[in-house]
């Protein structure tokens, strides 16, 4: 396993690595729970890398919210290949090592794709909101520079959060188990180990996550008020499904995401089991990402005519390279 502390001069102990426990299934289970994880990263890849493709392809998806639609989607694959191949390596080779330097590496970037990713949904619903509450001004309210500075700031707002918490954590002293409870590095579990007082720490980091998370959730509760108040004033009934159509798919992700982060995140001393919390963690870890790209395309039919559209350009391409024409 290679040592996990070394010695320093005065009996200092400097820590080299974390143990990270994983999942406490064995033999068959844990096969199975590696096998499930496998095929839903590779969906992840595969849908989230479609929508990046056809979004950035298909000139007629070069929309505000297909442009939102796409950073989404690049944050859901950052943050899982952040997270999901070492999780993989535990279960199936019980590499469980890791080092001091991975470790804040790994947080830094958890901290840094949830943060971007809470306020690009809040971009989304503002978005839908202009759409259905100002159609006539939509094209001015959500032009091209507006939509770039709402997507860099999105990606930029976890940055001073991330760079901050993760080198003050990483500071702190560590002593006795080097254990992670968990299958990657958190703030809670790697917190445990740290062998001075944390109060502090712990207060502004909950100030944060409750700063980062109302922000978002506060303009997605506004934009949907002002939502469902313009589709009411809507006479026909064909006329209020249309527009509410037009915001499902967002809906659904938006309560994916603040169930189950909300879950961990601003309940930190909930009474849940270990297992229980790993398994909350791995539902927006996994199972969110996944669902993402397949709730917007099924319930999307501009996503899927792109798709048919990219598949029919593809084909024959290939059949003008292997028949090419006669001169």
């Amino acid at each position: 396993m290679g040592p996990i502390e070394e010695m320093k001069p005065g009996n200092q102990t400097v820590t080299t690595h974390f143990l990270l426990l994983g999942f406490a299934f064995q033999g068959k289970i844990q096969l199975l729970l590696f096998a499930l994880i496998s095929i839903m990263f590779l969906a992840i890849l595969i849908g989230n890398c479609l929508i990046v493709v056809i979004t950035t392809i298909d000139p007629l998806l070069h929309t505000p919210m297909y442009y939102f639609l796409k950073n989404l989607a690049l944050t859901e694959i950052c943050y899982s290949l952040s997270i999901v191949p070492r999780m993989l390596a535990i279960l199936l080779l019980k590499r469980k090592r890791i080092s001091f330097t991975a470790c804040a590496l790994q947080l830094n970037c958890v901290i840094l794709f949830v943060t971007c990713e809470c306020f690009l949904l809040g971009a989304m619903a503002y978005d839908r909101q202009a759409a259905i509450c100002h159609p006539l001004h939509y094209a001015t309210m959500m032009n091209r520079d507006r939509c770039f500075k709402m997507v860099i700031g999105s990606w930029l707002s976890g940055v001073p959060v991330a760079l901050g918490f993760t080198t003050w954590l990483f500071t702190l002293p560590f002593c006795g188990r080097n254990t992670v409870d968990h299958f990657f590095c958190d703030v809670p579990p790697v917190l445990k180990l740290v062998c001075a007082d944390t109060a502090l720490f712990e207060l502004l980091i909950f100030i944060a996550i409750v700063i980062i998370v109302m922000i978002p959730f506060s303009l997605i509760a506004i934009s949907y008020l002002r939502i469902i108040h313009a589709v009411l004033q809507i006479p026909s009934a064909v006329g209020q499904r249309q527009a509410f159509s037009t915001c499902a798919a967002h809906l659904v992700v938006v309560t994916l995401f603040y169930s189950t982060t909300g879950i961990i995140h601003l309940r930190p001393k909930s009474s849940l089991s270990s297992n229980m919390k790993k398994m909350v963690s791995l539902s927006y870890t996994v199972v969110t990402p996944m669902l993402n790209p397949i709730i917007y395309s099924l319930r999307n039919q501009e996503v899927k005519q792109s798709l048919r559209r990219c598949i029919d350009k593809w084909l024959v391409r290939k059949q003008m390279a292997i028949f090419p024409p006669s001169r």
